[in-house]
């Protein structure tokens, strides 16, 4: 018998991860194309259990290490890391930050934090000021690939730009703490983390400007500030929907089909348009 494994006995020890990985895939856009609320934080709980705790599996910058120095895995016996990295890229480049939104692990336990927090406790950062914090994650992504690329070290920058490491249960007493002035500065500052310092919400908001399926905006948009007032990304700017720091999470999309609260449809009952509820 040859020493090369058969394809039966490649997939047969990765077929749970397999299955495992397109129910989350599936549930993910489900609740996706839904716009439910009630699925989206099923979804953000199952990215916690599933994606941070039982598989620590979220895309980190180590994986835009890989691609400079193309040190992929071996295909055939990493078919869920391939399935997961082929998910993340086409859904970023067919709808957006759609990962930053509802798959990653770490984002999800924020946005579970921050849905639990009183609202009267959280510090709403004036729009300039959120604006230029917004391009620290871009700074931190060149400073780790530079330092990568003249040191060669992938535990360092993941280390100390990542906080992806919780998932696994290890750290050092510097880094628990370090977590957790995080987490409670997430408290009072919503997605501090994912908005303003993860390289890897900065590689997908580069890749995001490859959006093909955009979200609409009605003529109205140009006026009115109902969307923007309710985004809670900064991603909504006027008129202009900023697609690097938009990571679908469906607030928006639901104001739009909000029949009683957008004023494109008020304006268009008001002038006695007939048109389908959606």
């Amino acid at each position: 018998m040859g020493g090369s494994d058969s394809w039966r006995e490649i997939l047969a020890p990765q077929v749970l991860d397999l299955s495992l990985l397109a129910a989350f895939i599936a549930l993910t856009m489900v609740s996706f194309f839904r716009k439910s609320v009630r699925l989206k934080y099923v979804t953000l709980t199952a990215a916690v259990a599933y994606l941070g705790f039982m598989k620590s599996s979220l895309v980190s910058i180590s994986d835009v290490f890989r691609l400079t120095d193309l040190s992929l895995p071996p295909f055939k016996y990493s078919l869920t890391w391939y399935l997961f990295s082929l998910f993340v890229v086409a859904s970023t480049i067919l709808w957006g930050r759609l990962y930053c939104g509802r798959v990653c692990a770490f984002g999800a336990l924020t946005q579970l934090i921050d849905a639990l927090v009183p609202a009267r406790l959280r510090i709403e950062l004036p729009r300039t000021i959120e604006r230029r914090a917004a391009w620290i994650k871009y700074g931190v992504l060149a400073a780790v690939m530079v330092y990568y690329l003249v040191t060669k070290d992938v535990a360092s920058p993941i280390r100390y730009a990542e906080p992806f490491w919780m998932f696994g249960l290890f750290g050092t007493t510097g880094m628990w703490i370090g977590l957790g002035v995080l987490l409670l500065a997430t408290v009072f500052i919503r997605n501090l983390y994912c908005r303003f310092l993860c390289p890897v919400g900065a590689t997908l908001g580069l890749l995001s400007s490859l959006t093909v399926f955009r979200i609409k905006r009605w003529r109205e948009c140009n006026t009115c500030k109902i969307c923007e007032k309710t985004c809670e990304w900064g991603a909504i700017r006027g008129p202009q929907i900023v697609k690097r720091e938009c990571v679908r999470c469906d607030d928006c999309e639901r104001l739009y089909l909000d029949q009683k609260k957008c004023p494109h449809w008020i304006i268009l009952r008001r002038k006695g348009s007939t048109f389908v509820s959606a």
